[in-house]
């Protein structure tokens, strides 16, 4: 398979599943994706916590945006152990992150957000890369090449944080400005294309009182913009272009989250700019920095078949489970919702 063939299989296959993904999930159906009884009162009913499709929907976007990290990987010839240690002590310091930047910018204790974590992990990731190539030095092994990694990470990232919209879809977060209150340009350009959100337990319905209205879709928008930044990253990576692919990714994404900032109903902060726009412009800023530090390492070729036979190791596949159910229990139970269950009995049935 060519690079570029890889490419467009994988954006004909993201291109179907976003394609669903705007059409169902504001719907109020697609919240809740199970409810589990876990006390019953006096009145015989049960109490139950929910699990919904926001943990499911974000545990696939990391499991693949790791997967896709593994390959990439794999492709510069580093060693899956070396690939996954790393991919831990990351995961260890990212995740907290994205509860504890939005408890501090948000105020509040039951919300997360990726933009924190992705902010914490772009500082994180060249002292993390440094610190293994210290290790690897004095093992007298091949250290790893920094702005390859970086890009790596970024184009990891970029696809994860893509299909993550998809979750914030579902749970109705993230949402964007009611037509109704936007610019006139804006109406006319969202006037076909918005998103009308469903149920009461959305996000959006509960903290704006907008459900049933015309929103701008700007989870649907950075779905695309991202996914996109990633697909032609991939592309400028497996063609040996890392400082480009590392750079693009990074001015894209950014840039696009300082820009529909300025598109968004929820709360993001006080003040004129919002914390996620000034570490969107910080993240591009260290990102070109980066680059020129590191411009005259060696640069080596990738090779595409290696990576998807890193992925492809019952061990690698086994992990990435693990990975998702984890992620799907911490992201996916409920903290604002609760259910009152009543099982009964078809007697037509019987």
């Amino acid at each position: 398979m060519s690079n570029e063939a890889f490419v467009l299989l994988l954006g004909a296959l993201l291109a179907a599943l976003v394609i669903w993904a705007f059409r169902r999930l504001p719907d109020e159906r697609w919240q809740f994706l199970a409810s589990v009884p876990v006390m019953k009162d006096s009145s015989g009913h049960w109490r139950g916590i929910n699990f919904t499709y926001y943990g499911l929907l974000t545990a696939n976007a990391l499991a693949f945006g790791v997967a896709l990290l593994i390959v990439l990987f794999g492709a510069l010839q580093i060693k899956t152990p070396l690939t996954l240690a790393m991919i831990l002590v990351l995961l260890l310091i990212c995740l907290p992150s994205a509860r504890l930047v939005a408890q501090r910018v948000e105020g509040k204790a039951c919300t997360f957000t990726i933009a924190g974590a992705f902010f914490v992990g772009i500082f994180a990731t060249p002292a993390v890369i440094y610190l293994f190539n210290s290790i690897l030095i004095r093992a007298e092994m091949q250290p790893i090449p920094m702005i390859p990694a970086l890009a790596a990470f970024a184009i990891a990232y970029a696809f994860g944080e893509g299909l993550g919209r998809l979750a914030c879809i579902s749970f109705g977060c993230c949402y964007g400005v009611a037509l109704a209150d936007s610019h006139p340009v804006l109406k006319r350009l969202f006037d076909r294309w918005h998103f009308v959100f469903s149920g009461k337990m959305k996000k959006i319905s509960y903290s704006s009182d907008m459900e049933g209205k015309k929103v701008i879709p700007v989870q649907a928008l950075t779905a695309v913009v991202y996914l996109l930044t990633g697909l032609l990253a991939t592309l400028f990576f497996l063609q040996a272009s890392y400082p480009l692919a590392f750079v693009s990714t990074m001015t894209a994404t950014q840039a696009w989250r300082f820009l529909s900032e300025t598109m968004r109903a929820d709360y993001r902060g006080d003040g004129k700019f919002s914390a996620y726009q000034i570490m969107a412009v910080g993240a591009i800023s260290f990102a070109v920095a980066v680059s020129y530090l590191e411009a005259g390492e060696i640069i080596p070729v990738p090779d595409l078949f290696a990576g998807i036979e890193a992925v492809w190791q019952p061990l690698v596949l086994l992990i990435l489970q693990v990975l998702w159910g984890s992620v799907f229990v911490l992201f996916g139970k409920s903290m604002v919702t609760s259910a009152d269950i009543h099982f009964h009995l078809h007697q037509d049935r019987i």
